[in-house]
């Protein structure tokens, strides 16, 4: 059965190669990975995890950079990632949405062939979720591309960890609300939103977001995936590592031992995606 990995991260080798500099420079990359063990991959780093995991393609989505130069640095490397692996990377690019120039980088990568935008993370941009002055140019951007558009979600509960923020769900149900065609990707289980999905005022406004498994061994049970399929539309369900944070075969083994239905694993490990990334998706049959 194939795997599409929805969220892994990629960076230029220059970031792995002389971290110190990029600590020094953004304080929110230094809150990630000022400690040694924090693994940072780039594309080539990637590609080796696939071919040992079983992962047919992955969506490298980028970094919240609080600059936008770094942004747009940081895209001309996913851009070139899958011009060089065309038939194994797809990329989300990301923005600083507080610069003015951010709905212009959107809309250029997007036309150099990005899917859309992400991972968002306004936790550490500075900004919010639902701060529509903020986000709105960015979002109607990828709306009107048609294109997709991540976010970091985080639980308002729970133990504390490095990155993890206040996006927390009833920020995600502001965005889904205000744009309800917009293809919007609540990364990290949408922070338990899923779980509101029981109202059905809820399930209703949110019928365009799809969830994404990243982390998820470090938040949930693996009963996560099985309960997911029936809080949300199975079809709103994404697989995803969040590489190099976890490694790719260790999510997809908590996945397979699930005890899912095999028609709601493939829709997980890889249809799902499949639908969703369509006109950007490197695979073109998958059996």
């Amino acid at each position: 059965m194939p795997v599409v990995d929805s969220h892994v991260h990629i960076f230029p080798p220059e970031v792995r190669l002389r971290r110190e500099r990029f600590l020094e420079r953004d304080r929110f990359f230094s809150e990630l990975y000022s400690n040694p063990k924090a693994r940072i991959a780039d594309a080539e780093s990637l590609v080796t995890s696939m071919d040992e995991a079983g992962v047919s393609w992955s969506v490298a989505v980028g970094f919240g950079w609080q600059s936008h130069d770094l942004c747009a640095w940081h895209n001309d490397y996913l851009v070139d990632a899958i011009k060089r692996f065309p038939d194994r990377i797809v990329a989300l690019a990301c923005v600083q949405p507080t610069d003015s120039r951010a709905a212009y980088e959107a809309e250029r990568r997007i036309a150099d062939g990005c899917a859309g935008v992400g991972e968002l993370m306004p936790h550490g941009q500075g900004y919010r979720l639902d701060d529509f002055e903020t986000v709105a140019r960015v979002v109607e951007v990828v709306n009107r591309a048609g294109a997709v558009l991540m976010t970091h979600a985080s639980e308002p509960v729970g133990h504390l960890y490095p990155g993890k923020g206040a996006v927390h769900p009833q920020q995600v149900m502001a965005l889904a609300s205000r744009y309800p065609d917009l293809k919007l990707v609540a990364a990290h289980w949408g922070g338990g939103l899923l779980f509101y999905e029981l109202m059905p005022e809820v399930r209703a406004a949110l019928s365009n977001v799809y969830y994404d498994s990243a982390a998820s061994t470090f938040l949930y049970n693996q009963d996560i995936f099985r309960l997911a399929g029936q809080l949300a539309e199975p079809h709103r369900v994404l697989f995803a590592t969040d590489f190099p944070l976890l490694r790719q075969e260790r999510v997809i083994a908590q996945a397979r031992s699930a005890g899912l239905e095999e028609a709601f694993l493939e829709q997980l490990l890889w249809r799902n995606a499949e639908a969703l990334f369509a006109r950007w998706r490197p695979l073109r049959d998958n059996g």
